[in-house]
């Protein structure tokens, strides 16, 4: 039931100054004209928005409404941004205490994911390395303890030694024996499975999948899931799937393979799907009650975290179930297949949306390959990295001046 009177909307915009209508024209940079909005009030505190209307210029032309900002950006999938439905998801949430499970968007989306996936329960957290601290320090007991990883995981590099500086724990880097995934023969020689005073036994075999957009093999995945089960006691299978989301588009699993496999998930809403903030954690019930503890200890939950999750419900709809990724893995297979026909070499296989190219093998100078993308206007990662990251935001005209880019490269370093 919804409350019939009509409120008036207050100005939620920087300036300030439009609070009634005016003749002035309203400023677009500064978001919709609120007075082009009717706000009704919900019994449950929820407010609903209405535009009247379809969105017409220069309002239609904002680069937060049409994805303008990203449509060049080949730095990395997290570039992507919100989309219009993504935002208006937020003005249309429930704004319920999100640290009290009061809120009913987060909670059914919870329950949403968490089905998705196949486990029992799911938490929302603010990011992904959130996500996977959070997974970490629940299934971690007493010291000693020790991490099992690929020596590339995001948990490794890009965390800040977070498992190791918060718990104690002890990470084993291992390097892909063949030089592309972790095998269980990798596994099965560098985790620590005695029990004698000397030893700091594996607790967490972490994966991640996609890796470096490269795709870990299902039955690989299976056959290491069912040796760490089969140990006593169990050891716990944790899978960083912030690009998931590209492993299953490329057909490489299914979300309910992977659901299957690990004890606990955590997936990134803003890497590829353009939502603004957010990622999960699934596993069963009490392992998920326990992560509620683990996330008040590593900067609690969201008062109205509606917001989050309206917004994140959507990409997942709208643009994973939507079909979009495929699309934008598509594009990168064409540009890797131009890179290689030139003379280029690669430094990983393209398998999802990621190319990594190897600027030294193909005997290009990296400042003047990164120089000469400026000049085409194509946004690449620092020369540290060598990869070009495409997503369903990248525009064709952004596409065809990357190949003309690999094209002219080539031809002005005496390559062709």
């Amino acid at each position: 039931m919804q409350v019939a009177t009509e409120i008036p909307l207050p100005a939620p915009f920087p300036n300030g100054l439009r609070t009634a209508p005016s003749e002035e024209p309203w400023d677009f940079s500064l978001g919709p004209d609120p007075t082009s909005l009717k706000r009704q009030v919900n019994v449950d505190n929820s407010m609903t928005f209405e535009r009247s209307g379809e969105l017409q210029p220069p309002f239609a032309d904002l680069a937060w409404a049409c994805n303008k900002e990203a449509s060049n950006d080949f730095r990395s999938d997290f570039f992507t941004k919100p989309t219009l439905p993504m935002l208006e998801a937020i003005i249309n949430t429930s704004l319920g205490d999100g640290d009290m499970d009061e809120d009913k968007t987060t909670n059914s989306f919870q329950d949403y994911v968490a089905g998705l996936v196949g486990h029992e329960a799911a938490l929302l957290v603010v990011s992904g390395t959130m996500g996977n601290q959070v997974a970490l320090r629940s299934a971690l007991g007493a010291p000693p303890h020790s991490i099992l990883a690929d020596h590339r995981g995001h948990i490794i590099i890009l965390e800040g030694g977070g498992a190791s500086s918060l718990f104690g724990a002890m990470i084993k880097q291992v390097v892909p024996s063949n030089g592309h995934h972790l095998t269980l023969a990798d596994i099965k020689k560098h985790a620590t499975v005695t029990t004698t005073v000397y030893d700091c036994p594996t607790r967490i075999i972490s994966l991640e999948n996609t890796l470096w957009g490269t795709v870990m093999p299902l039955a690989e995945i299976r056959a290491i899931s069912h040796w760490a089960r089969a140990q006593n006691p169990p050891i716990h299978m944790h899978l960083d799937g912030a690009r998931l989301w590209e492993a299953v588009a490329a057909g490489a699993c299914t979300l309910r393979d992977m659901g299957e496999c690990f004890d606990s998930i955590q997936m990134c809403f803003t890497k590829g799907l353009g939502a603004p903030i957010g990622s999960i954690v699934t596993g069963t019930l009490p392992f998920i009650q326990r992560a509620k503890w683990s996330r008040k200890l590593l900067g609690g939950s969201t008062r109205s975290s509606g917001v989050i999750a309206a917004p994140a419900r959507v990409a997942i709809d709208q643009v994973f179930l939507g079909g979009k990724l495929k699309a934008a893995q598509d594009k990168a297979a064409r540009a890797s297949r131009l890179w290689e026909q030139l003379g280029g070499k690669l430094a990983l296989p393209t398998e999802t949306n990621i190319i990594w190219v190897d600027l030294e093998a193909s005997g290009l100078v990296p400042e003047v390959f990164y120089g000469m993308a400026a000049k085409f206007d194509v946004k690449i990662g620092a020369p540290i990295f060598g990869r070009i990251v495409f997503h369903y935001q990248i525009s064709e005209a952004a596409f065809v001046r990357l190949c003309e880019f690999f094209r002219t490269v080539f031809r002005d370093s005496g390559k062709l």
